[in-house]
């Protein structure tokens, strides 16, 4: 019976649509916007429903399952503008492809807006190509709508030829490509953060159907409310550039001109209303309602969103007449995967905001992939730790492995590490950030047992994290042949699924000329000195350490200082997480040896380190730099040469302090903390 309904509707849809011929979709006007004349609002909104029918019938006559992340891609050929494009490309590739939908506000907002298309023409990598299709009938317009945008971009820029050539543009609707790329997008279906269709759902006596206009939600980052499941009194609040005493309890309906969105924001709150709702003027884009400069630092505690001017809306609460006003999300295929340089279907994670800059970031961590394939082609002895092992609770991962004989011939010590999720999507990733620190023991009764031999964070809900992490002044943590290693997380954290391999070789990297023969020898680490840890970064830290007296052994020809150190936790300053801090490593009181992380609190201060192995498009406020980590990255060891600052006949001494702002840090509460190791690594 349920088959014979959704039947019968899907023939009614045929009809209505028979109907509905004499409707002209305009091309879109400069403001990028199609409009409709000869449709009225009825009939309009119905189209949602009739969609959502079409959909839920080709869901169940359809087989939309057998593609995961992981999957080989097959090859394809698809109609462009410009001719045809073919898979796999004749130069190996990574493919970013983007399937457009007009009902979708996020999407009218990535291509409206000339940021965003900077983005994409500036930094889009020069190995990737990228495929733009649609999922709307209107596919052929809207193809040429895309291509109009990149271009007026593309013409001023540099990069515009090359970057025009990888960019490719199909008139063809998704639906009747014919080949394996529909199924990825629907069996992929997103609902998350900028995915499917965010809408508000207007309702009033006045009408029988509701008027369901897409939205696009302010940014986050300075919003602390959100859209309760609930209906709301809609009231107008002008302009919204000063407080409106009407709006209080209600969700205020203002116009696009006028002031900034965070000024109308603002005035909203202070006026008491529960929410704001800016309409574009008619013939203007929705676009990304973000804070500017100062505005950033102040927390505004309602949510707000841009939507087009629904005229029937308008009219309704100028006659002073009731509306209310909902907030909906209605699943959508998927808008966006990527095929990497391996031919490899993946995820492209979450685009917090509208711009391109995001499928740059995941093409750009494409090529951080090839170049990681490249290192494992090197000559190594590996030795498996983890094989896919499960990391949670309180023992995390454990394994006791053989190392290799024969460790003189090696120097070179590197962890071959990943984190990835109980099952190949995304979804299936635990939803926070840890650090996850390795300590190895080869000898239960050495003082170097069970110290951190790694350490990495864990990505906000993305799972395709793999790094190689050099660690090889650490060598003689490994003092016996036979060690065990362990690899865990705080153990509340859900779970994560660990890959590790050893990697012992050899290089000439730590190699010093000795200048009575004129030879190069190459040095290997023979011996630690554990120097000073972290702890509670408050005003007592400083106190906590004292200078180390330590003296050369006989046969040493190298010093080095390394050190592992990251901040975390949040007081008034952002510290240590997001604070600018320093840490001093002081030898025999003249040297001055300073790691600095200045990029601790900026925009995109781990963005830009896609490229170093980054986890991209994860969910979560990953971009932000960090106190000397990142979220999806290994932490890199820092290492500093103390040969030349030592008295090789005599005592040294080396001493310790961190610094916030120049001085000793005072928090007057909920003070961060350091997590740090540190060694004194003697090479012969």
């Amino acid at each position: 019976m349920t088959e014979i309904c959704l039947i019968i509707a899907f023939v009614f849809c045929l009809f209505i649509n028979a109907c509905l011929t004499g409707f002209q979709i305009q091309a879109y006007s400069s403001s990028k916007l199609r409009l409709s004349h000869n449709l009225d609002e009825e009939r309009r909104n119905l189209e949602p429903l009739i969609q959502t029918i079409h959909l839920k019938y080709q869901r169940k006559h359809n087989d939309i399952t057998g593609f995961e992340p992981g999957d080989n891609a097959a090859p394809f050929q698809i109609k462009t503008l410009d001719g045809e494009f073919n898979y796999p490309v004749q130069k190996k590739s990574s493919v970013v492809i983007h399937a457009f939908t007009n009902k979708s506000a996020f999407l009218e907002c990535l291509w409206s807006s000339n940021a965003s298309l900077t983005d994409l023409v500036e930094y889009l990598p020069e190995n990737t190509h990228a495929l733009f299709l649609s999922l709307d009938d209107s596919a052929a317009e809207d193809a040429l709508w895309m291509r109009e945008q990149v271009y007026h971009i593309a013409s001023a820029s540099h990069r515009g030829k090359d970057v025009l050539s990888r960019l490719h543009f199909s008139p063809v609707p998704v639906f009747a490509l014919g080949n394996w790329i529909p199924k990825v997008l629907y069996s992929w279906g997103c609902s998350g953060h900028n995915c499917g269709l965010a809408q508000a759902v207007f309702t009033s006596i006045a009408w029988n159907i509701p008027v369901i206009a897409k939205r696009l939600n302010a940014r986050y980052d300075w919003l602390n409310g959100h859209w309760d499941q609930k209906p709301y009194r809609l009231r107008d609040g002008g302009d919204g550039c000063s407080p409106a005493s009407s709006v209080a309890g209600a969700v205020a309906w203002v116009t696009d001109s006028g002031c900034s969105f965070f000024t109308k924001v603002k005035n909203m709150a202070a006026s008491k209303a529960v929410g704001v709702l800016v309409y574009a003027s008619t013939g203007h884009p929705i676009k990304d309602m973000d804070c500017i400069g100062e505005e950033c630092y102040t927390a505004l505690g309602i949510p707000a969103a841009m939507v087009h001017l629904e005229a029937s809306v308008d009219n309704i609460l100028r006659a002073g007449k009731e509306v209310n006003v909902s907030f909906q999300t209605t699943p959508s295929p998927n808008f966006f995967f990527g095929i990497d340089q391996q031919g490899v279907l993946c995820e492209t994670g979450w685009l917090l905001y509208p711009t391109f800059r995001f499928l740059s970031w995941q093409a750009q961590w494409f090529e951080y992939q090839e170049g990681l394939r490249e290192h494992l082609e090197r000559p190594a002895t590996v030795v498996p730790v983890f094989d896919r092992v499960q990391m949670q609770g309180e023992h995390g991962a454990q394994a006791t492995v053989d190392l290799p004989t024969g460790g003189l011939d090696y120097n070179v010590l590197e962890l071959d590490a990943s984190l990835s999720c109980p099952g190949r999507r995304d979804e299936t990733c635990a939803h926070w950030d840890h650090t996850v620190q390795l300590f190895v023991c080869c000898d239960h009764f050495s003082p170097y047992c069970n110290m951190e031999l790694g350490r990495w964070i864990s990505a906000f809900r993305r799972g395709i994290g793999r790094w190689i992490t050099d660690v090889s002044p650490l060598m003689p943590l490994l003092n016996n042949g036979r060690c065990t290693f362990t690899m865990k997380t705080v153990p509340w954290a859900m779970p994560w699924v660990v890959t590790l391999n050893l990697r012992f070789s050899q290089s000439n990297q730590s190699a010093i000329l000795i200048k009575e023969t004129g030879n190069v020898e190459r040095l290997q680490p023979f011996k630690l000195t554990s120097l000073f840890d972290g702890g509670t970064f408050d005003k007592g830290y400083n106190k906590r350490f004292q200078p180390l007296k330590f003296t050369i052994p006989t046969s040493t020809k190298k010093v080095e200082l390394y050190a592992v150190i990251t901040g975390h936790g949040s007081d008034e300053y952002g510290c240590g997480e997001f604070c600018v801090t320093s840490h001093h490593f002081l030898v025999n009181g003249i040297y001055n040896n300073t790691r600095i992380f200045d990029s601790a609190g900026s925009a995109l201060g781990c963005a830009l380190r896609v490229a170093e192995g980054a986890v991209p498009n994860e969910h979560g406020t990953w971009l932000y730099g960090r106190g000397g980590w990142c979220d999806g990255l290994q932490v890199n060891p820092w290492r500093v040469d103390l040969t030349n600052q030592l008295d090789w006949s005599g005592a040294n001494s080396i001493h310790y302090f961190g610094l916030y702002e120049g001085m000793d840090p005072n928090p007057s509460s909920n003070p961060g903390y350091i997590v740090m190791c540190s060694y004194l690594v003697f090479y012969k």
